[in-house]
C-alpha cells in the first residue's frame, strides 16, 4: 500500500461483501459542470419530478411566487 493511501478502520455498519479496495474518489466528477448543485430529494417529492427539468420549472414558479408575494422595500 503506498504512503497516500489511509488505512479504512472497519465500519460496523458496512456489509462484509462491499469492497471498495480499487474505489476512486471523485471519479465522474468531473462530469457535472461547477455551477451544479446536487440534493437528494425526499421520495414522496421524487415521485411527483420525473427528471430535473420538472424540478427546475417548479421552483422557478416558486421563485416567482415568492417575488410577487414579497413586500416592496
Amino acid at each position: 500500500m503506498s504512503s497516500s493511501r489511509k488505512q479504512v478502520t472497519e465500519d460496523k455498519d458496512m456489509r462484509k461483501e462491499y469492497d471498495f479496495t480499487h474505489a476512486v474518489r471523485g471519479k465522474y466528477a468531473k462530469r457535472f459542470p461547477r455551477d451544479v448543485v446536487m440534493v437528494t430529494l425526499a421520495p414522496d417529492v421524487a415521485e411527483a419530478f420525473p427528471d430535473a427539468e420538472s424540478v427546475n420549472q417548479a421552483l422557478r414558479v416558486l421563485i416567482k411566487a415568492a417575488k410577487k408575494a414579497a413586500p416592496a422595500a
